[in-house]
């Protein structure tokens, strides 16, 4: 028996509460279950219980064993006096609390077949586990759903936001820098372009925005892949050798320390999608005069914000994927897929924090908007949840449904999903029908 099943069944009162007794036999109603408590402290505070026509109001704590009081130390900690009831699933032992008072018990008694659906459920060999029934619930249930998730999924992207904003010293410039040039790197070179950025300190890069090929300079070099021993065939590329001519200038000026260039990965990916080409597109797009994130900020439309980021590579790329050899003629022009994955990676989680920083709830409600009216993903996760049978028709419902199924379906918190919810206790009452969720 696992205690979050407890918890789950307590909370929607899923129990057979005309069995609900305490250890002298007392007949226990349950006025209210109490606020569920994620953090340390018992499991749920403020609840009413009623005993012999004497209302009790306090804490209530749960475990599938009486003696797991003891286990866990609550009988030392004062946090835990004022439990007015110790709901267990096997009472196994009288337990005391600090002041040697002994805690009042009763045994929770359930319908079998909710845990049994349970069980299966978190058993079952889906990454989503609900993949074969999904398609019985109520959409509006879903959609509701998914809709808390998309901002769950915004607040989390939140909290990195603010931890950026903290060792940039508030400057959401330089936020919007290591975002979009971690976004800039994909899945694959995600990590170095993020390491890229921190290496070289955005303010370096705005006193020389109005010089793209310094700015190339600067990326490429501080990346380490102005290395001849990194390309071959490359000692005769006279753009390497201008960029390396202006790196070391630079460098030295500012004190930069090269990354190692064998850090960046190539194979396996696209050519139009190797490093070089992609920080080349960087290069071009830092150089907006006045600032990315101010650009953001006043824009009303989704748009108009696209052009902003489909910028092309500096001229020397149009035939070359990386230093040495050249190619057929080809622009190197950041796509619709990618200027999608800055907008909802970078320009939606920005305007969001930003709103919510300095209380404007216009900015965060167009960061929601934005989310709207961009297509969706069409990754893995998307084309796994289209065949369980829910599409996603815009990028506020395919955000929604990476974050269900990386933080609830993927660690198997189905009784925290409002899904497995309605599944799980299939055909009982529902006690309380606007409130399906274990709060976070």
């Amino acid at each position: 028996m696992r205690e979050e099943f407890l918890h789950y069944l307590w909370k929607y009162r899923l129990f057979d509460e005309p069995a609900l007794k305490d250890s002298e036999g007392n007949s226990i109603t349950v006025l209210n279950p109490g606020e569920y408590n994620r953090d340390s402290g018992p499991d749920f505070f403020n609840a009413r219980i009623l005993i012999n026509d004497v209302v009790w109001a306090g804490n209530v704590e749960i475990h599938t064993k009486a003696s797991h009081f003891e286990a866990h130390g609550h009988q030392f900690d004062r946090a835990f006096d004022n439990i007015i009831l110790h709901v267990v699933g096997e009472n196994d032992r009288q337990v005391f609390n600090s002041r040697g008072e002994p805690v009042p018990v009763a045994e929770m008694k359930f319908d079998n077949s909710i845990y049994d659906r349970y069980i299966e459920l978190i058993n079952n060999p889906y990454v989503i586990a609900c993949q074969p029934e999904v398609g019985q619930i109520d959409q509006t249930v879903v959609a509701q759903w998914l809709g808390t998730l998309a901002v769950e999924r915004l607040e989390e992207k939140s909290v990195r936001i603010l931890n950026m904003l903290r060792s940039t010293e508030n400057s959401w410039e330089g936020v919007t820098y290591r975002l979009i040039a971690r976004y800039f790197g994909f899945r694959v070179n995600a990590d170095a372009f993020e390491l890229l950025a921190k290496n070289l300190p955005f303010k370096i890069i705005q006193k020389h925005a109005d010089n793209p090929f310094q700015v190339e300079a600067l990326l490429l070099g501080t990346a380490g892949l102005l290395d001849s021993e990194l390309f071959k065939e490359t000692g005769n590329d006279g753009y390497r050798r201008q960029l390396e001519k202006e790196f070391k200038i630079l460098s030295a000026k500012y004190s930069i320390t090269p990354l190692h260039g064998w850090l960046w990965k190539f194979s396996k990916l696209r050519p139009a999608n190797f490093p070089t080409v992609r920080i080349a597109q960087l290069a071009k797009l830092l150089g907006v005069s006045g600032g990315i994130f101010s650009r953001i900020k006043e824009t009303r439309s989704i748009d108009q914000l696209a052009p902003l980021f489909k910028v092309s590579a500096s001229g020397y790329w149009d035939n070359h994927y990386h230093f040495g050899n050249s190619t057929r003629e080809f622009p190197k022009i950041v796509g619709k897929q990618a200027t999608n994955i800055l907008l909802i990676n970078v320009v939606i989680p920005l305007l969001f924090v930003y709103g919510k920083q300095y209380n404007d709830q216009e900015i965060s409600d167009r960061a929601i908007e934005f989310l709207e009216k961009l297509e969706p993903e069409n990754n893995l996760i998307i084309r796994e949840w289209k065949e369980a049978g829910i599409d996603a028709d815009s990028a506020f419902r395919s955000q929604a449904l990476i974050q269900l199924r990386n933080n609830y379906c993927k660690k198997r918190r189905c009784i925290e999903c409002r899904i497995g919810y309605k599944l799980i206790c299939k055909g009982k009452m529902f006690i309380e029908q606007n409130r399906l969720l274990l709060e976070p």
